[in-house]
Formats: C-alpha cells, structure tokens, sequence
C-alpha cells in the first residue's frame, strides 16, 4: 500500500507522520535519539499516557518497517491509533479550548517534574478523543535546562491565552481569528483588543500586554534575546506557569442567550412530531450503521444523541457557537464518548490553511462521511443564505455516501420567519423542485411526512 505523508509534518526537523491506509505511522529521526530516549527512560511516556493525556504508541520492530524508510536517518518508527476526526482550535467551543490549554500546561509542569520540557505548545497538537482532549505530538518533548525560559511559551499565549482572553472578554465572534495564521493570533493585536481594565490585571499585564510590548521593542533585533532572557530557576519556572494555570483556569465564557440555543424549548412542534422523527432518524441510520457520522446543523445535539449508538463516530457541526458550547457541556454528564460538538458555518465553511494551503484541512477535504444528518437545515441554506438547491445537492454528494435530509416548506413556521426581512424570490423552492435537485446526485430510497407537520424526511444514497 502507497504511504502517504502528512502534509503538516515538513516543520518538524526530528521525525514525520505517513499515513498506510488507514494506519498512522510516525518516523523518528536519528536527529531526536536522546530526547525519545529520555522520554521514556525518565517515566514522562508512561505518566502521560497512563493518565490519557498523550497519544500512546507502539513501535514498530526494523525488520517490519516499509521499503520506503530504508534510510540511516530513522531511529524509530512507531505507530499510532487513527484518529476518528481531526479538529482545529477555531472550530472548538470555548470550553474546548480551555481544557486542550490547561492539558497543555499540565504536560508542560508534569515535564518539568521529569527533566523535560516542552518544545511545542502548538494547538494543533492536542486534538479531542474519547471525548476529551489528547495531545498528539510525541516529538514535542526535549531535554529541560536549568536556568532556561520555556521556549514554548510565546506559541502558548498565541495559540491558546490570546483567543480564550478575547472570547471571553471581548466577543465569542472573535474566535476564528485564530483561524488567520498557523501561528496563532499576535499578541500586539490581543492587547490592543482587550479592554483597558485588563492592563490591571497581573496576570493579563504580564502574559499579554507587558509581553506584547516585549516583543514589539526588540521586533527585529538580534540581540534581543539577550536583553530579555533571565535565567530562571526551575521552582521560578514552575510557578509562573502554575499561575498561567490558574489565569487560563479563571476565565469564563459569557452567558448569553443565541438565536438557536435554545431552538427546542421553542420548537413550535408537538412531541409527537419530534419523536415520530427520532424514530425515523434512529431506524435509517440503523439500517446504515456509519462508521462516520456528520450531524449539519446539530443545534444541541438531540439527533446526533439519536445516532450515536448506531454510529462509530459523530460529529456534530453547528453556526451557533452557544448551542456547541451547551452540547459540549451536556455530553459531560453522558455515558458515551464518540460525540464531538464542533462550531461551523456550512455557509463559509473551514478553510484550508498553511503553507500552500496543505498544513489544516478544510472541512470538506476531511471527508466523506458514510451518513450525514441535516435536519432542519435546508431552509437557512436555501432560503436564509439564498444558496441554489441544486448547489446543496451538489456539496452534500461530495460530503457523504448517505444522507438523512429533512425538507422544510415555505408554509412551515419557521420559513416564514426566515422570509420576514426578505422578498420571496425562491421559486423553485418547493418539494417537487428539491427532489429533481438532490436526485441528480442521489437515490431517493424512503420518504415519509413527519406526523403534525408539513416537513418530510428523506434517506437517501449517493449515486458516484
């Protein structure tokens, strides 16, 4: 089988990810022997993976390794589980991020106490599984000096204490700045956003707004690391990143209320509707039985709740950041853990980012999935974003192999307040025109009116 090498992994210089099908491989080079060594003769491997904080692995014996890796320069190659869908920090609710940037800290202060020290404290090194977060990167670890600064620190402020600051003290919509750079968001433009009364605050003063100026002074420099490194003793150390804990600990998410966060406790519906379409919903996906699920438009998550249990993984996407941040917070409190709640608007989705757009997926790219649910969708695409039907059809036939696709009429309730603020110019928006539509792409397989309403659900299966 033709290995495949990940496209993020060029900026690491002491090993790469390959992909074999579905088998995830990492290489060690020869250049990181000591660090790997150390990793596991100091405990810090078997600590964190213990306690399901790093990806564990298993190597892989020389006389198996592919024909490919026939080079002096690999020390190790080691396999890792597959993981069932990657996700990115600006697709993350805020409670999300904050536990993937105190997991961070609490590999970087367990480090420590083993001699060792993070190099990387990049997001992109922690992903959600089992329905919490794990980091990812075995090659992060290097060798700890006495005396020496934490390298990482910069790339944590960046990545995760720059947008938790602005989510939390500015506005939830500032969340995919991160999105801009791989690098995270600049911490000039962090302290420039958050609100005076944070230049108060010790700890904003000193991990944003005093380092922010820091780096603007000796932007440019080359002898800049040498006016502001100090030598650090390792209990110094140690307890400024305890009290970057307890910073990234403290902050809070806002309460406020969204336009679909509480869509349920105001669906206009009977009970019996909603569960005539759980049935409907729980027995077709029953007969597919998905590996790979994506919930569009999960609100908070009641039918991705529906599917799990038929489902290998679901991943449920939604425009509405408060409803992910309730789902996510819900899912706590349940027994399963093959969920994860992401924020995503369908109408400008994720984009592929890096260097030539190849190191972070786009949405798309990270499919198909085997069933995709989009129930109570079609009319915010169609009639609220003013998308074609036929462009729906065409995207969902590249999304997934299934679909469960729920229409919604203009005559419905929640159409009309939709066509409030706008002239109805959506002719070909009735159901005969949605069935000529998705069957250009898809094999209608069932149909059937949801009892008290005008809506009818669809399963259907893509024709390529």
């Amino acid at each position: 089988m033709t290995a495949q090498r990940e496209p993020s992994s060029f900026r690491d210089r002491s090993g790469y990810i390959f992909y074999e099908g579905e088998k995830v491989f990492r290489v060690v080079g020869n250049s990181y022997k000591k660090e790997y060594d150390q990793l596991h003769s100091s405990g810090l491997y078997k600590h964190l993976t213990e306690n399901g904080l790093l990806i564990a692995h298993e190597e892989v014996p020389a006389d198996l390794w592919p024909a490919h890796l026939a080079s002096s320069d690999v020390y190790k190659l080691v396999q890792v589980p597959t993981l069932p869908f990657v996700s990115y920090s600006y697709e993350w609710s805020f409670q999300q991020l904050k536990e993937a940037a105190l997991l961070t800290v609490q590999i970087q202060l367990a480090a420590l106490a083993h001699g060792m020290t993070l190099k990387d404290a990049s997001s992109f090194n922690v992903q959600f599984s089992g329905g919490k977060p794990l980091f990812i990167d075995t090659l992060s670890f290097e060798e700890y000096e006495e005396g020496r600064p934490w390298v990482a620190y910069r790339q944590f402020c960046t990545h995760f204490l720059a947008p938790l600051s602005l989510i939390s003290l500015v506005s939830p919509d500032l969340r995919r700045l991160s999105q801009l750079s791989v690098e995270g968001i600049p911490l000039s433009l962090t302290s420039r956003l958050l609100p005076r009364k944070t230049r108060f605050s010790p700890f904003f003063q000193m991990h944003i707004h005093l380092h922010a100026k820091l780096e603007n002074k000796y932007s440019g420099d080359v002898q800049a690391s040498k006016k502001v490194t100090r030598s650090l003793s390792k209990t110094r150390l140690t307890a400024i990143i305890s009290h970057l804990q307890s910073g990234v600990n403290s902050l809070q998410l806002p309460v406020s209320k969204t336009e679909w966060s509480d869509y349920y406790e105001q669906f206009s519906y009977s009970d019996a509707s909603i569960e005539h379409k759980k049935t409907l919903v729980r027995e077709w996906a029953g007969e597919i039985m998905p590996a790979r699920t994506w919930d569009l438009g999960c609100n908070t998550g009641l039918f991705s709740e529906v599917v799990q249990a038929v489902s290998g993984q679901v991943v449920s996407f939604d425009i509405d950041y408060m409803a992910i941040e309730k789902f996510y917070a819900a899912l706590k409190k349940k027994p399963y853990t093959n969920v994860l709640p992401l924020v995503l608007d369908l109408g400008n989705p994720t984009p592929a980012i890096g260097w030539a757009n190849l190191e972070r997926k786009s949405f798309a790219d990270r499919g198909p999935a085997d069933l995709i649910l989009s129930l109570a969708l079609i009319h915010h695409l169609c009639l609220g974003n003013n998308v074609p039907l036929g462009h729906v059809a065409s995207l969902f036939a590249k999304l997934a192999r299934h679909l469960v696709i729920e229409f919604v009429p203009k005559s419905d309730p929640q159409s009309q307040r939709l066509l409030v603020t706008r002239a109805d110019v959506f002719d070909d928006y009735h159901k005969e025109g949605f069935e000529a539509a998705f069957g250009e792409y898809f094999t209608i397989r069932k149909r059937e009116l949801i009892s008290g309403t005008e809506r009818t659900l669809y399963l259907m299966t893509c024709k390529s």
